[in-house]
């Protein structure tokens, strides 16, 4: 997940962005998809079928949907889908809706997302991190991360309590003028949840998930499946602050969704600075 670059690149920049096409484009499905097919054709099998699932998930389908799932930063998001496709199995009867209201989730859900939110308020968190986030692009404070409890320096009590399906809660500010390219998440036992946290003046500060497009100014709350090709936008005069929660997501075995959740923590605890190697982490 990066910032999108405005300006032309020139120079070595420019031979740079042209071999990572290449790489991305040419030799990546000449060199490990096709031998992979090749030498290991059931598997291949089993992964044609899930991504064409799992891409056709998005709207509208497009040529550059297809290229970012299967030689871009979807990659990753494909080797995954056989685990998705099944997640969504164990979902059922609770249809992935995609974009989600609130309305949609279960009660217990529900209950949990609006007290958090109402905590949020009361800790005025807008004020307590606007001086510590002015002079980075994108900032992020995490207070829980997949199921696990962190020791952030902003102490929010009600942020610890014992959540049965809120596995993380973070704050992400976005400066003025910063937009991330379009990127797919990982894993779908959880849903994404965001939540702005101060009053956006006019709508270019925004979310787009696939055909979706939603400002900060007029919905404050938006949930949706990170999976999808997304991206988020403020390209507005102002910072924008949105809480940043990830949401068991409805199934009739919460506890075995929770279980693919902590695996998850257990996997990333020590990488998830990189994955957020664009932002600045405050602890």
């Amino acid at each position: 997940m990066s910032t999108t670059v405005t300006e032309s690149l020139t120079g070595r920049a420019y031979l740079e962005r042209i071999l990572k096409v290449a790489v991305r484009r040419v030799l990546f499905p000449l060199c490990v998809l096709a031998p992979f097919a090749y030498f290991f054709p059931k598997i291949a099998l089993l992964y044609a079928i899930c991504g064409a699932y799992d891409v056709s998930r998005n709207r509208p389908v497009t040529p550059e949907v297809l290229r970012r799932y299967f030689v871009g930063n979807g990659v990753g998001t494909w080797l995954l889908s056989p685990l998705n496709c099944l997640l969504d199995l164990l979902s059922l009867p609770y249809v992935n809706k995609g974009v989600y209201r609130l309305e949609d989730l279960p009660p217990g859900h529900k209950d949990e997302v609006e007290r958090l939110i109402r905590a949020a308020k009361d800790a005025d968190l807008v004020r307590q991190l606007e001086d510590r986030a002015k002079d980075n692009q994108r900032t992020m404070l995490f207070f829980r991360w997949y199921g696990m409890n962190l020791n952030a320096s902003l102490q929010v009590p009600a942020f610890y309590q014992s959540w049965q399906y809120i596995q993380t809660i973070g704050v992400s500010v976005f400066n003025r003028r910063v937009t991330t390219s379009k990127h797919f998440g990982y894993l779908r036992a959880s849903l994404r949840l965001l939540y702005n946290l101060n009053d956006m003046k006019d709508d270019s500060a925004y979310i787009v998930v696939g055909g979706t497009t939603s400002s900060w100014r007029d919905n404050k709350l938006f949930i949706f499946d990170d999976t999808l090709l997304h991206l988020s936008a403020n390209e507005t005069e102002q910072p924008r602050y949105c809480l940043f929660v990830d949401i068991i997501r409805p199934t009739p075995f919460p506890v075995l969704m929770r279980s693919v959740v902590a695996m998850t923590c257990y996997v990333t605890r020590s990488i998830k600075f990189v994955y957020y190697g664009n932002w600045k982490i405050i602890n």
